[in-house]
């Protein structure tokens, strides 16, 4: 298959999404099975490429940890580990509490050189933004680079693999100037890895929460 047709069928894909993701906040109504749809619908990875000719050099994954993401992620963590209701309420009100305070995102990357594509070492290719739809940009308050993902980070983040190099990376809901880094209202979100050797940029496209899709 040729890189230009598969360049379009993935576009083909993207395209035929089915649920409308929302950054507004509220309860939601999700079982435990619902959460691999949540984690598709809040996830980007290499066929965003901005520019097609990065796939050589640089693989990247983010799940963006939203507030509807968090609360799907709690709903099967908590069935998994079989975690009684109140220990579970507990759980679910600490990570919204964090969505309000920082945006965070599940990272992995892979690329032809080992030191270059380690985001959180001085010796990385790449510096990663947060980019909001006026194209004010927020550096990461932390990376974290996860050296050996635990079984859940394997498990519910299935990006892991062997051949790549997994981060945790935060950003501040709100700049040192008192800013929001994505603005109230903002219709996308940008997660940019620029450096000399390019740039790629995921995207997320936010819609309402009554124009949602309803998992089924």
């Amino acid at each position: 298959m040729s890189r230009h047709v598969a360049l379009a069928l993935a576009l083909l894909s993207v395209g035929c999404a089915t649920r409308t993701i929302t950054l507004e906040t509220g309860p939601r109504s999700f079982t435990p099975d619902d959460y691999e749809d949540v984690y598709d619908s809040w996830t980007r990875d290499d066929q965003d490429f901005e520019w097609a000719l990065l796939d050589d050099v640089l693989h990247v994954t983010a799940t963006f940890e939203s507030w509807e993401f968090r609360w799907a992620y709690v709903v099967r963590y908590g069935h998994d580990h079989a975690i009684e209701a109140d220990t579970r309420e507990a759980m679910l009100r600490a990570t919204l509490a964090d969505a309000q305070e920082n945006h965070r995102f599940f990272v992995t990357v892979a690329g032809s050189d080992f030191r270059e594509q380690n985001l959180a070492s001085r010796h990385s290719a790449w510096r990663v933004l947060l980019v909001d739809p006026e194209g004010r940009q927020t550096e990461p308050a932390e990376i974290e680079r996860i050296r050996r993902p635990s079984a859940a980070d394997e498990i519910y983040f299935p990006s892991n693999s062997p051949q790549r190099q997994a981060f945790r990376i935060v950003f501040p809901a709100t700049r040192a100037d008192g800013t929001p880094s994505i603005p109230p209202g903002a219709d996308q979100v940008i997660l940019r890895f620029t450096g000399a050797r390019g740039r790629v940029d995921l995207r997320w496209d936010f819609g309402d929460l009554d124009d949602s899709q309803p998992l089924e």
